[in-house]
């Protein structure tokens, strides 16, 4: 996918000019990450917000204890930061890591800031994801506090499709909060019930 698709999906949602989109275009950063490499870091000041162009990447804590939570996935075409560093340009609890291969837009507050000033509808377009982002957070957060492990590993498969194959089973435990034999044992009775 490339950054004139990225915006495409931008214009699913909300009007844009090509003027509009020049503008987007010259002010974003494309950023090509390694498996493995970090985007952002914990501890620090979350200067942008990621848009995925291609690959996956993912956020995560460490716990006291050396466990990892992982907070989301970003398949192709989401986007991810530590919300609460960018937007209090405080610094940050989260870690963002390409879990593949990827390549990502980047887009700094500052000029998300000009851009909603520039491009009024780009607010509309901001307030949607994070409407929904924040819908489904809380759904995760009654998932997790009421549903079985299956269950959850369900919601999983439906919300990720495409990251069932490619996303290392260990991160799929880590995010449905099971152990990852526990996901083997689950995984491999979820595939033969469909």
């Amino acid at each position: 996918m490339s950054a004139n698709t990225a915006l495409s999906n931008i214009k699913k949602l909300i009007p844009l000019s090509e003027a509009d989109c020049d503008l987007i275009d010259r002010t974003w950063r494309r950023v090509k990450l390694t498996k493995k490499e970090n985007l952002f870091e914990r501890g620090e000041i979350t200067k942008d917000a990621a848009l995925v162009i291609s690959g996956c990447l993912r956020s995560f804590s460490i716990d006291e204890n050396g466990f990892e939570h992982i907070m989301q996935f970003a398949p192709t075409n989401w986007w991810i930061t530590d919300m609460y560093s960018f937007i209090s340009q405080k610094p940050g609890d989260l870690s963002v890591q390409a879990i593949m291969d990827s390549e990502v837009v980047l887009l700094s507050r500052k000029d998300q800031l000009m851009l909603f000033d520039k491009i009024p509808a780009l607010e509309r377009y901001f307030r949607i994801l994070t409407e929904n982002s924040l819908v489904a957070y809380r759904q995760r957060l009654i998932d997790n506090l009421s549903l079985s492990a299956k269950q959850r590993y369900a919601n999983f498969c439906q919300t990720f499709p495409t990251l069932i194959n490619d996303v290392p089973q260990k991160l799929i435990a880590a995010y449905i909060g099971v152990t990852p034999e526990f996901l083997s044992k689950m995984r491999s009775e979820y595939l033969r019930s469909i």
